[in-house]
């Protein structure tokens, strides 16, 4: 039923079931014949009659990104430790492809960023897709050339 309450505004009044049957919603109260859903205390929400529920079928994500950018770091003084080593070459171009082939870094990497712990003795050419401030200072001020891509 609906009338204007004092703001003169249309309310419409709750509907109170079974409350008899000029209510109309008086008897099953809406809820029809019989079955589990006719019942007091009965919560089904997800229930699918036995099959498996759909938030059962679907993988579990989480919180992992599906596309994450798997970054690989690596200091310069371990740089420093492979070109005495010789693993690597000063004439080498240190990039991406050169350390996965070297297995330096993981296979699965998909960028590099160089850090600045450690020191650096030689002149070398790096070509990466990060570096931190201080690995730059070292290698600017040792004379090697940094090449990072265009953003």
């Amino acid at each position: 039923m609906r009338s204007l309450n004092s703001s003169g505004k249309i309310t419409t009044k709750k509907i109170r079931p079974g409350r008899g049957i000029g209510s109309g919603k008086g008897k099953t109260s809406g809820r029809g014949h019989k079955g589990q859903k006719s019942r007091s205390g009965v919560a089904i929400k997800s229930f699918e009659g036995g099959q498996m529920p759909l938030y059962r079928r679907l993988p579990k994500r989480g919180f992992n990104p599906i596309r994450k950018l798997r970054i690989g770091t690596i200091n310069l003084g371990n740089l420093q430790e492979f070109i005495d080593n010789k693993k690597i070459k000063n004439s080498d171009t240190i990039n991406l492809d050169l350390l996965k082939k070297l297995k330096i870094i993981n296979k699965n990497t998909d960028k590099i960023k160089i850090l600045g712990s450690g020191e650096i003795k030689e002149k070398i050419s790096i070509h990466v897709d990060q570096i931190s401030k201080s690995a730059k200072e070292k290698i600017d001020k040792i004379g090697g050339i940094i090449k990072l891509p265009n953003k």
